[in-house]
Parts: C-alpha cells; structure tokens; sequence
C-alpha cells in the first residue's frame, strides 16, 4: 500500500536527521556495486565520452519537467569525466543518509536514482511518491529519499524552480536490462533505445588497454 505523503514526510526528515549527525564521517570511495554481475568490466579510471543528457530519462506533463538519472556506477563511467566525478560526489556527500535507509531496511547494496523536478508553471505541485519503475514486469517503489533541495518536501514548485532529491530503491537498478519510469499516467521506456549505445561505450571501454 502507497505511504501517505505525511508519512513519507517523516521518511524524509528522519533521513535527512541521520544524515546531520553522520556528516562529520569520511565517505568511502566509490566503488562498483558488489552484487554487480556483468560479465563486461570497464577499468577502474577510465571514463566514456557520454553527457549526462545521456543517460537521463525525462517526463513532462503540464505543470512539470521530471527528470531521471540513475546513479549507478556501472552507467555513471561511461560518462565523461567531469560528468561522471560530479554524479559519483553527489552520491558520496550523501552517504550516511543513504547507509542509514539502507541498514533501516536491511539492504546493503541499494539502487539510486537523482530525481528532479521542474515546474513549467507557478504552483506546480508534485507527488515524489508516484514515481516508480517497472522492471521484469515487477512495481520498483522507492523505499526512501533523500531530498538534496530545502523544498523537496513542500511538493510545490514555483515557475522555473526545481526539486532534486536522490531516491532509495531496495535493489540495485537494472541498467543493463529494458525499464521504465513512471509518473502518474505517464510512462517512459527511453530507457530500452538508449540501451545500444550504453552498451557499446561499455564494450568500447572495457576493451581500454590497461
């Protein structure tokens, strides 16, 4: 059953609480995801010449731009350099936010996505909860989110403002594998015709001479 937006609220400011406290920590380094199985392995510090334009999925409706990004790192080396190193520290100045959800609900490899949205009209409110994902015929509903924008949780956006948050899912994200990003009534399997191209940088990387 869908959290109510109250409840989400206190999902959220309990994150953001757990992530206060452990801020004066040192974030590991980023690392491939343990769980990882592909059987194509791009060299650890070599970067693809993708932008972040490409990776992102997008959803539009009337009152709202929502942007997709997932963060993970077998997608984010394919980019170019400095894309690639901006994504991967976001992940890490958010680190005790995302252990703390993790070890709440005893994941310790989650998946993560950035998530914006843009309102195209003044008082644009949004749900962060209807965006899902459906993988393998199979519902992907955050199981937190960490907002990284002070009015994240007021669900109302002014003309031109934007809200990002990083969301928590129980899984790694089947980057590899065809998925789609729903908001709504809407739905977006971007994600499946940008798979070819993802896949040769990977291929084109991984063949990098070490």
């Amino acid at each position: 059953m869908r959290r109510t937006v109250a409840s989400l609220a206190m999902v959220l400011v309990s994150v953001a609480t757990a992530a206060a406290c452990a801020r004066a920590q040192t974030p590991p380094a980023a690392t491939a995801p343990a769980g990882a199985s592909d059987s194509v392995v791009v060299p650890a510090g070599v970067y693809g010449t993708l932008s972040q334009n490409e990776i992102a999925i997008r959803l539009r409706t009337d009152e709202l731009e929502i942007r997709f990004v997932p963060l993970d790192i077998r997608i984010t080396t394919l980019l170019a350099r400095d894309g690639a190193e901006s994504l991967q520290r976001l992940v890490e100045r958010n680190r005790p936010a995302i252990d703390s959800a993790g070890r709440a609900a005893g994941v310790s490899e989650p998946g993560l996505a950035l998530v914006t949205f843009f309102a195209l009209q003044p008082g644009a409110r949004f749900d962060p909860e209807l965006l899902t994902l459906t993988a393998r015929n199979q519902f992907l509903r955050p199981m937190a989110i960490v907002p990284l924008s002070p009015r994240f949780g007021a669900a109302q956006l002014n003309s031109r403002e934007s809200a990002m948050a990083v969301y928590i899912f129980e899984e790694l994200l089947p980057v590899w594998e065809p998925f789609t990003v729903n908001y709504e009534t809407l739905a977006s399997r971007e994600w499946e015709r940008r798979l070819p191209q993802l896949q040769r940088e990977r291929d084109r990387l991984a063949a990098t001479p070490r």
